[in-house]
């Protein structure tokens, strides 16, 4: 399954702005947890998830997020597709990103900070697959 950008949008009025996403299902999430990357620029991954999902939306500021779907865990091939997706707090986007899938996360303003919903607590399974942030060519 391939990651899916769920659209969130926002209402602004004289009391303020209020932003939603009335199409995300929070059902499965069993965990929540934040990320700020230590530096503008900063590339955080590849980590990927043959088990667990992943939903992100961005608290402040925005992010790049890019997705590869590995042909093997172990030695995945280099040159795989990559899909982009920006996720930014002006509007509550969520990026749903199946089990099956590798990520690696950019800060595109400073100080933004990435909210991740997972759909395992920590510890209930092995599932965390690591590679170099230059591992994929992008």
């Amino acid at each position: 399954m391939k990651p899916q950008l769920i659209k969130g949008d926002c209402f602004k009025d004289d009391r303020g702005t209020l932003t939603y996403n009335n199409a995300f299902d929070i059902s499965e999430g069993k965990r929540i947890y934040t990320i700020t990357n230590k530096e503008l620029g900063y590339k955080r991954g590849w980590q990927g998830h043959q088990i667990e999902h992943r939903w992100f939306s961005a608290m402040t500021g925005s992010f790049l997020i890019q997705t590869v779907t590995p042909n093997n865990w172990e030695q995945p091939s280099k040159d795989l597709e990559i899909l982009d997706f920006i996720v930014c707090s002006e509007k509550l986007d969520v990026l749903h990103v199946p089990a099956g899938n590798i990520t690696l996360i950019t800060a595109l303003e400073t100080n933004s900070k990435l909210l991740v919903m997972a759909d395992h607590l920590l510890g209930e399974v092995k599932d965390e697959y690591r590679y170099n942030s230059d591992y994929f060519s992008s």
